[in-house]
């Protein structure tokens, strides 16, 4: 029978209803109480890491889990983490990249309603999560939910409401769940040993272009950012408008030995920076680094990952290596 390490994180699986309103109350033992059915197939041990709304958790708590993992590595089969749906992808990203190659599986699920509710999603998501930590064929970092099994670098929330919240982007789903069992579309061959990383540099800066935006903004990356993602238009590219200050600005913030990757708003299909003549000519800047089809999730972490573990001039090179199918 497998082992498998349970980490709690909170979120709305957790959490109960308070005068300002649902906040994470529930811990990791009453969690498992919830669920009997998965001592048919695992043994658990839990932890309570935190009990945080997603809202809360960025790059100290992935470090943390990461690390946690890594500690508990050689003792149990599995790992299975629940955590609040709203930045559930940058965390199942991050940990792709702290944690690759990892020959067992590393499963976060959560749900739209709390366990606390008699009709919740919560019950249901928990015990696939467990069900599909313990299958043979299940490894790397993965989002179990509402039945479907997705890769971390290709996980996306895209509904608020519904429990059917999160859609793998431009990749399918590796299976679906039915009654405990896991059905693959997908099965991958297994690495013979992780790899773990220590580190993500958090000064990283998304800017979402919007139309008629001004180049000032540069007036504070260049002194407070070593990574800038520029989510622009459609197939990717700067706009010119009058003086073309944008493309000048972003030439000056690389020349100071920073890093840029350029993707795109659109959620689906990926940036193209070779098709028009706004994203040709970052090309010819040779330090600006395209995202392809990768998600924003993965992007930003992916990044952080980099400049934390890697020399500058190495960067763009390794950010083009795919990581678990993250570019494609």
């Amino acid at each position: 029978m497998k082992r498998i390490l349970f980490l709690a994180t909170g979120g709305t699986i957790a959490s109960k209803e308070s005068e300002s309103g649902l906040a994470p109350a529930i811990g990791s033992e009453e969690l498992l109480a919830e669920v009997p059915e998965i001592s048919e197939v695992c043994k658990v041990d839990a932890l309570q890491l935190y009990n945080l709304d997603s809202t809360n958790v960025y790059a100290r708590h992935w470090l943390e889990i990461a690390r946690t993992i890594e500690e508990n590595y050689e003792k149990y089969d599995g790992f299975v983490i629940t955590h609040g749906t709203d930045t559930m992808a940058y965390t199942a990203a991050a940990l792709s990249y702290l944690v690759q190659d990892s020959p067992k599986p590393i499963v976060l699920t959560g749900s739209q309603k709390s366990v606390y509710l008699r009709d919740t999603d919560a019950r249901g998501n928990l015990a696939d999560a467990f069900f599909y930590c313990a299958d043979d064929d299940a490894m790397g970092v993965d989002i179990v939910f509402d039945g479907k099994v997705i890769m971390g670098t290709r996980a996306k929330k895209t509904r608020t409401r519904s429990y059917n919240a999160f859609s793998s982007i431009d990749y399918p789903e590796l299976a679906f769940l039915r009654e405990g069992k896991p059905f693959y579309y997908l099965k991958e061959e297994k690495p013979a040993a992780p790899h773990f990383f220590r580190a993500l540099d958090e000064r990283v800066f998304v800017l979402k272009m919007t139309p008629g935006l001004t180049s000032g903004i540069f007036d504070w990356l260049d002194t407070h950012c070593e990574g800038l993602i520029i989510e622009s238009f459609g197939s990717g590219g700067l706009p010119r408008y009058e003086n073309d200050e944008f493309f000048e600005r972003l030439k000056h913030f690389l020349s100071l030995g920073k890093i840029a990757v350029l993707t795109t708003q659109v959620e689906r299909e990926g940036s193209a920076l070779d098709k028009y003549e706004v994203g040709r000519r970052l090309l010819s800047c040779g330090n600006v680094i395209e995202a392809r089809s990768m998600t924003l999730e993965a992007t930003l972490t992916k990044l952080m990952w980099l400049l934390a573990s890697f020399p500058r001039e190495e960067i763009p090179a390794r950010f083009a290596v795919p990581v678990r199918r993250d570019i494609l």
